[in-house]
């Protein structure tokens, strides 16, 4: 399992939310919440796929977080 933390700082949650539902086919996420951070826990059943897959997340969260803040200003 590969748990990444998503500061809500830096990330929007709905862009988290997106990212989780986009790459659904390709993995298992569980999602939880802290009072800092968005936090997904990836499990897929090849370790090299499950590190690519959250990777890839983390990128593709990052990306809607920027367009949601340009699409916003």
């Amino acid at each position: 399992m590969t748990r990444l933390a998503f500061h809500k700082s830096l990330y929007a949650g709905t862009a988290v939310d997106e990212a989780v539902k986009t790459f659904g086919p390709h993995a298992t996420f569980e999602l939880t919440e802290t009072e800092a951070a968005w936090v997904v826990q990836v499990t897929a059943p090849d370790a090299r796929k499950e590190l690519r897959v959250a990777r890839e997340l983390g990128n593709f969260a990052l990306g809607l977080t920027v367009q949601s803040r340009q699409e916003a200003a």
